[in-house]
C-alpha cells in the first residue's frame, strides 16, 4: 500500500470495521472511497477488495487481538451482530464482545460507533425520536436496551445510530432484503408478515453508514443515541412496488402472513417464534423521525427512487 504522506499529502486517517455484513462492508467501501485507510476485522478474513482496505481474520471475542488491531484508530465501527436471530444467543454473544471492543477502543483512543435497532424503544406505538424512551425488557429487546445501557456507562466515547428495517445493496436477511426485492423484481407475488397496510420505517444502507461516519467525525454528537437518516415510513406494499417500479416490473401481488398464522408456526419452529416475537412492528404504525439527528449530523435520506434503483442492480447484478 502507497503511502499517502510520501507524495505530499496529509496522511489518510486509519478506521477500523468489525465484521463485514452489510453494514460493516459498506461503512468501509465508504471510508475508503473518500480517501481513508480501513482495517476491517472478520474471522474470514473477508471484506472489501480495495487498496485503501486491510482485512484481518481476527475474532472479537478474543480481546488479545484487539490492542494491536486497534492501535492508531481514529473511530471504530462495531458492526457484528449474534451468530442467530435468537435472544439467548444474541444475550451470550453481544455483551461480551462490545465490552471488549470498548476497552480496546478506549485504550486505543478511538471512539466506537454501533449501528443500533429500534426494539429497546418501549412505546414504539408513538413516533419514535432520539429521546422516546428505551426501556423494553425480555427476549432480543431486553438485550438491546442493556447493550444501550453498557454503553452509556462505558468510559469509552460510543455513538449509538439507530436504523429500521434495512434495505439496499448486501442486504440478504431482512424483510426488505432478498425474501422481498428477488420475487418482485422478477414480477412475481410476495408474501410479508403482519399487515402489508402498515406504516413502517425503512433505512437504506448507505444512508446508516453516512451517518454512523458523520457521528465519528464530531464528538460534539458522542454519547448519545442518533436516529439514521430515514426517509418517511412506507407500507410494505409500497416499498414492494418501488422495488417493482426500479426492476421495470408490474406491481406485485403482496399479500400477508397475519399474526395467528406465525404464532402458530412458532409452536414448532423456533425461527418463527423469533419473528413473532417481532409482530408488533408490522401488524401497527412502527414509525421512526430522524429530523433532529439529520439536522445535528448534516446528513439526508437517499430518495426512494434512488435507493430501490441501486438495490435492484445489485441483486441484477448477481448480488455479490
Amino acid at each position: 500500500m502507497s503511502d499517502p504522506a510520501a507524495s505530499g499529502r496529509p496522511s489518510a486517517r486509519l478506521y477500523v470495521v468489525t465484521g463485514a455484513g452489510p453494514v460493516g462492508w459498506t461503512v468501509a467501501e465508504q471510508l475508503a472511497a473518500a480517501g481513508h485507510r480501513v482495517r476491517i476485522l472478520t474471522r474470514s478474513g473477508s471484506g472489501p477488495a480495495h487498496p485503501l482496505v486491510e482485512r484481518l481474520s481476527i475474532d472479537v471475542s478474543e480481546p488479545a487481538q484487539l490492542g494491536e488491531a486497534f492501535l492508531g484508530a481514529t473511530a471504530v465501527f462495531h458492526c457484528i451482530h449474534g451468530s442467530r436471530y435468537n435472544a439467548d444467543v444474541w444475550a451470550r454473544e453481544l455483551p461480551a464482545a462490545e465490552q471488549n471492543v470498548l476497552a480496546a477502543a478506549g485504550e486505543a483512543g478511538a471512539v466506537v460507533v454501533f449501528p443500533e435497532s429500534l426494539y429497546s424503544y418501549s412505546a414504539p406505538e408513538n413516533v419514535m425520536a432520539e429521546d422516546s424512551p428505551r426501556q423494553a425488557q425480555g427476549g432480543k429487546r431486553g438485550v438491546r436496551t442493556e447493550l444501550l445501557a453498557a454503553r452509556a456507562a462505558s468510559a469509552t466515547a460510543t455513538v449509538s445510530m439507530v436504523a429500521g428495517d434495512f434495505f439496499g445493496p448486501r442486504v440478504r436477511m431482512s424483510h426488505a432484503g432478498e425474501r422481498m426485492v428477488r420475487p418482485v423484481a422478477a414480477g412475481k407475488p410476495v408474501q410479508v408478515i403482519g399487515r402489508a397496510d402498515q406504516p413502517h420505517s425503512f433505512t437504506y444502507v448507505p444512508d446508516l453508514a453516512a451517518a454512523m461516519i458523520a457521528a465519528a467525525d464530531k464528538p460534539k454528537v458522542w454519547n448519545r443515541v442518533w436516529h439514521a437518516p430515514t426517509g418517511p415510513a412506507l407500507t410494505q406494499r409500497e416499498l414492494a412496488g418501488a422495488f417493482a417500479k426500479a426492476a421495470g416490473a408490474r406491481a406485485p401481488r403482496v399479500t400477508a402472513i397475519p399474526g395467528w398464522a406465525l404464532k402458530a408456526m412458532g409452536v414448532f419452529s423456533p425461527d418463527m417464534r423469533e419473528i413473532a416475537e417481532t409482530l408488533y412492528q408490522f401488524e401497527r404504525p412502527f414509525v421512526m423521525d430522524s429530523t433532529a439527528s439529520q439536522a445535528a449530523l448534516g446528513v439526508a435520506p437517499t430518495p426512494l427512487h434512488e435507493a430501490a434503483a441501486a438495490t435492484v442492480a445489485w441483486w441484477a447484478d448477481g448480488g455479490q
